[in-house]
């Protein structure tokens, strides 16, 4: 098939959706299908090499035609991730299938009037999540949501929700209820190749500062105002509790963005610089090492911006057990590799870690099998990319 992929970001911007993107037109290449995956173009240079690319070498002939499948098209409006690309409605006429990654303001109308003008051409939308936002611009992701998300979802052939727990309690659950058979679950993948139970790196803890002797939680996200809701500083306040209650445990947060400097201000006024170390950005080939070095992967985010947490899938196939909060998708996922805590209780995260760290070893050990068990057996790319293919298969082959 010829299938035309678009979403808001892409790497090497640093996002859930993009990653998820990318993941997924590797896997459908390696199956054959020729993929582009239509973004906007953020950058001055015209083309960039998705960071996780593999060289071209290591993948099929087809697959190597494929490797440059990224087109970044210049948006004639732009605005934090919101951009306007109508030189799409042309664009996909030449496509099988097109899937669309909601949300994405600025285009998915765009979409949504090309389907109205192809109305035999197969539309799949994976709806990501709710738009969120903080003060005015909420109302106004509210208002596009309640509005316009409704008429887009109302074209499509086929929409997918990462878990129907997260739908149940979105802005898109009266669309599921009206409309059952519409509606998919899928969840998304994760390279079980990639990352994968390791010995730990020594050099990571020298590079940071940490002390090998003490155990590890990792926070993986980004720290960028688009990335507020990720509850750093719940984590924050939670090693301040466990530091002073005595408990010896250091946190390694990786990510970076305009809020890391608050973040670190805080660390300060907590008295916890010898605990809690500030990795930055990491590369795509040392990422999966960070998550070796972890006990413990933490995602404390405050509301269901957060919809999945794919940091979740990357611990849990490293053998890295999580806690996350109890938001609608992500519980799903943390349930599956560990568990969950009460959605910004930094007190109730706290007897979390302590109910992990202060079980038996071997207890410890079964969650982390039972964390690499879960990542193979339901949630690889490879697995994920087969159902999807098959999705893909019965709207291309409808007559």
């Amino acid at each position: 098939m010829k299938i035309a992929q678009i979403v808001s970001t892409f790497p090497p911007y640093y996002g859930g959706m993009g990653n998820v993107v990318f993941q997924t037109a590797l896997e459908l290449t390696k199956r054959g299908h020729e993929l582009v995956v239509f973004t906007p173009q953020y950058y001055d240079h015209k083309e960039i090499k998705p960071p996780e690319a593999e060289p071209a070498e290591a993948h099929s002939p087809q697959v190597q035609k494929q490797i440059d499948y990224v087109r970044r098209l210049n948006p004639t409006f732009q605005y934090g991730n919101a951009a306007r690309l109508p030189q799409l409605e042309k664009e996909l006429n030449d496509y099988d299938l097109v899937h669309f990654h909601y949300p994405f303001f600025g285009t998915a109308n765009v979409v949504r009037r090309w389907k109205l003008a192809n109305p035999k051409k197969p539309l799949v939308i994976t709806y990501h999540m709710d738009p969120r936002g903080l003060g005015w611009q909420g109302l106004i992701f509210k208002a596009y949501a309640k509005y316009y998300s409704k008429k887009l979802l109302n074209v499509a052939d086929k929409i997918i929700g990462s878990s129907f727990d997260y739908i149940e309690s979105s802005e898109a659950a009266e669309h599921l209820r009206q409309n059952p058979k519409k509606w998919m679950e899928l969840p998304f993948g994760v390279d079980v190749k990639r990352f994968m139970p390791r010995q730990k790196r020594f050099g990571l803890f020298e590079r940071h500062g940490l002390d090998p002797s003490l155990p590890v939680i990792l926070f993986v996200g980004g720290m960028d105002p688009a990335h507020y809701f990720k509850g750093i500083p719940i984590l924050l306040e939670t090693m301040s509790y466990l530091e002073y209650e005595g408990f010896a445990i250091q946190a390694l947060l990786v990510g970076d963005g305009e809020l890391r400097e608050e973040f670190e201000m805080r660390v300060k006024s907590y008295s916890l610089s010898k605990v809690v170390k500030f990795a930055g950005q990491v590369s795509d080939k040392e990422l999966p090492f960070y998550y070796n070095l972890a006990d413990l992967l933490v995602l404390p985010s405050i509301h269901q911006g957060e919809a999945f947490g794919m940091v979740l899938l990357e611990a849990m196939a490293s053998g890295v057990p999580v806690i996350a909060s109890d938001l609608p998708g992500v519980r799903t996922v943390a349930s599956d590799g560990g568990k969950v805590f009460q959605t910004s209780s930094s007190r109730d995260l706290k007897e979390a870690i302590l109910g992990y760290f202060l079980s038996p070893e071997s207890e410890q050990a079964l969650w982390r099998k039972k964390a690499r068990d879960m990542a193979e057996t339901k949630y690889s790319w490879e697995y994920i990319a087969e159902k999807l293919e098959g999705v893909y298969m019965n709207l291309v082959d409808k007559p």
